[in-house]
C-alpha cells in the first residue's frame, strides 16, 4: 500500500473507531424487528444538473466528529480537495443535506431519547485525479430508526479545466444513448442473477419466478433515463483517456438491500457513439 493509502486508511480507521466508541458508550439496542423499509435508496443526492460556476470564497472543509446523546455525526474528506473549490462546495452541499435530515428526524425525537443513537456516516474518498478530472466517492449511511440504515451512494466528477461537474444528463444528452446504455447494464446485471440463482438449491419454477421478480426490478432500475445513471465514475488507461465508465447504483434500485450497492462497468467503445461532442476527447479511441 501506498503512503496516500496508508494516510487515507487511518483517517477511515480513526473515524470509525471514534463512532464506534460513542456508540458503544450508548444504550444497548434491543433487537429490532421493524420490516425494512420498502422505499428507494436515500434521496439525499449531489445537485449536479447544471454546470457549477466558479465559487467565490473557497470553502475549507474539514473532518466532522460530533455527539449527543441522541445522535452521532462522522464525516470525512480527501485532505487536498480544497484545491478545487467548486467541488468542494457540491461535497459540502451533499454532506450538509444528509445531516440536514439528520437532523429533521431528530427533532422529531422531541424529548425522547432513542434506544440507540441515530448516526450519520459518510467518507468521501478520491478515486482519480488527472489535470481533466477528479473523482470522488461519497459513501455512508444515515440511521433514524428501523431494521438498518439508509445507504447514501454519490459520486462525483469535476472537470477542472472547465471548473464544471460531469453529469450523466450533460455526458449523453439523448435518450437514444440510454438506451444502449439501459441494455448492456440490464443484460449485465441479468446475467449475475441468473448465475447465482443456479448455484442456490432451488426448484427449477422457484429460481425461474426468482429470476423473473428480479428482471422487473433491473428493468424499473435501468430505463433509459439519465436519471437512473446519475451515480457513475470514469475509469482510465495509463494516459489519464477513459476506457470505461462504471455505473453505481444504490440498494434498493436494481436489488434488493441485501445485495448491496452494485456496479456495471460499460466500455468506452458501447459510450462513445453516443457522448455529446464536448466530452468525446475524454474517452480512449479504438
Amino acid at each position: 500500500m501506498n503512503i496516500a493509502g496508508n494516510r487515507r486508511a487511518l483517517r477511515t480507521g480513526a473515524l470509525a473507531l471514534a463512532v464506534g466508541l460513542v456508540l458503544l458508550a450508548g444504550c444497548k439496542r434491543e433487537p429490532d424487528t421493524t420490516a425494512p423499509p420498502t422505499e428507494g435508496p436515500a434521496t439525499t443526492q449531489p445537485d449536479t444538473t447544471a454546470p457549477q460556476a466558479t465559487v467565490d470564497a473557497p470553502l475549507e472543509l474539514r473532518d466532522v466528529i460530533e455527539n449527543t446523546p441522541q445522535a452521532v455525526v462522522g464525516i470525512s474528506y480527501p485532505p487536498d480537495v480544497n484545491r478545487y473549490p467548486g467541488l468542494a462546495k457540491a461535497l459540502s452541499d451533499y454532506a450538509t443535506a444528509a445531516r440536514g435530515e439528520l437532523q429533521q428526524a431528530v427533532d422529531g425525537l422531541g424529548n425522547d431519547k432513542p434506544t440507540m443513537p441515530y448516526e450519520l456516516s459518510l467518507s468521501f474518498e478520491k478515486l482519480l485525479e488527472t489535470p481533466q478530472m477528479v473523482v470522488i466517492s461519497a459513501d455512508g449511511s444515515r440511521y433514524t430508526g428501523g431494521a438498518h440504515g439508509e445507504p447514501l451512494v454519490a459520486r462525483f466528477v469535476w472537470l477542472p479545466e472547465q471548473q464544471q461537474m460531469l453529469t450523466a444528463e450533460t455526458l449523453i444528452p439523448d435518450t437514444k444513448g440510454w438506451g444502449a446504455v439501459s441494455d448492456y447494464v440490464a443484460d449485465q446485471l441479468r446475467e449475475r442473477v441468473a448465475t447465482r440463482l443456479s448455484s442456490d438449491d432451488m426448484e427449477p419454477g422457484q429460481q425461474q419466478e426468482a429470476l423473473r421478480s428480479a428482471s422487473r426490478m433491473i428493468a424499473d432500475g435501468t430505463g433509459a433515463s439519465a436519471d437512473n445513471f446519475s451515480q457513475f465514475q470514469p475509469i482510465t488507461d495509463p494516459n489519464g483517456l477513459i476506457t470505461a465508465v462504471r455505473f453505481v447504483f444504490p440498494p434498493y434500485q436494481v436489488g434488493p438491500y441485501s445485495d448491496g450497492t452494485q456496479t456495471v462497468d460499460v466500455p468506452a467503445a458501447v459510450l462513445v457513439p453516443h457522448v455529446a461532442p464536448a466530452y468525446a476527447g475524454l474517452f480512449a479511441k479504438g
